[in-house]
């Protein structure tokens, strides 16, 4: 009896299955009816012969024989793809999708411009922005690239330091009419603070002197959000002071309608990474985008580019 035969939209399915462990969000993220997702398991199941997935109530895993089929799969579908490329290079334009992970605020109010710029340079190739504060795996979510601002423990993926983001305390014209301006990094403890809820540690503020002697200063209020632009809309209402990006608020601050804090003092900067799925890091177009970026970035208000 002859095999049945195996697809490439077959074994894409597969790998998403296996790599988002939900079958429900394969479908959702391919467009399709979940029907459609399991009758293509089933059919790539029966063209091997083994079953590939252990099916629960709450998820599926991959079994022993699944584990290798997705690693060859995972081969197959790169060189496909960079077959693609390599054939499209000859007329010299790449093409196609690159996905991209980026902190929100930043990413709104800088890498959208970024990207349009690439984009017009490179018009056959799609960018597909998520933005999200939180640590994703990028392999599961289908992202090729990620930009990160936060310290990043050890991970599998290609870490590129792209350099620091530097921090300035900053209120509003309105809130220093009504409370002053701290003189002090000590007087801060008197003002209301405008922080960041997922940021660890951020009700202590660790302020540098001219001197080079650190302050550690409690820095605590009444309004906290996840999100940057919300920071940046408390701030330009009057409601405290905020320890800001620079990049965040360097508009407002060039505007006059925020007024930068103890000059002289320094806040910790944050370190700006990039971090690559390294089977995606050879695509032409994954390649471009990473190559244009980080040579933009560096360019960003309050940013200083790692050195090479």
């Amino acid at each position: 009896m002859d095999k049945l035969p195996v697809s490439l939209e077959h074994m894409r399915t597969f790998v998403r299955i296996a790599e988002r462990g939900s079958l429900s969000a394969v479908a959702r993220e391919l467009n399709v009816g979940q029907s459609t997702v399991s009758r293509h398991l089933q059919e790539l199941e029966e063209a091997v012969g083994v079953p590939l997935l252990s099916r629960t109530t709450r998820r599926v895993t991959l079994t022993d024989e699944g584990s290798r089929y997705h690693a060859n799969c995972v081969q197959i579908l790169r060189l496909v793809e960079q077959a693609g490329d390599e054939a499209r290079a000859t007329r010299s334009a790449a093409a196609g999708t690159v996905r991209l992970s980026c902190t929100a605020a930043f990413g709104i109010l800088h890498v959208t411009r970024l990207i349009f710029a690439f984009q017009d340079r490179h018009p056959e190739i799609a960018v597909d922005l998520s933005l999200t504060d939180e640590r994703i795996d990028l392999v599961r979510e289908g992202v090729d690239i990620a930009l990160r601002l936060a310290p990043l423990a050890d991970s599998a993926m290609k870490l590129r330091a792209l350099g620091h983001s530097h921090r300035i305390l900053v209120a509003s014209p309105d809130y220093l009419a009504r409370h002053g301006a701290p003189a002090t990094p000590e007087a801060l403890a008197g003002h209301e603070a405008i922080r960041m809820s997922n940021v660890a540690g951020s009700e202590m503020l660790s302020v540098q002197a001219p001197d080079g002697t650190r302050h550690q200063v409690p820095f605590v209020g009444r309004f906290r959000a996840n999100h940057g632009l919300a920071v940046r809309e408390a701030v330009l209402a009057g409601r405290g002071i905020a320890a800001s990006h620079h990049w965040l608020v360097d508009d407002l601050v060039s505007s006059g309608r925020l007024v930068p804090l103890l000059p002289g003092y320094t806040l910790r900067s944050v370190p700006l990474s990039m971090l690559i799925v390294p089977e995606r890091a050879g695509i032409v177009r994954v390649r471009l985008l990473i190559d244009d970026l980080v040579a933009q970035i560096g360019r960003l208000p309050g940013i200083t580019p790692h050195a090479t």
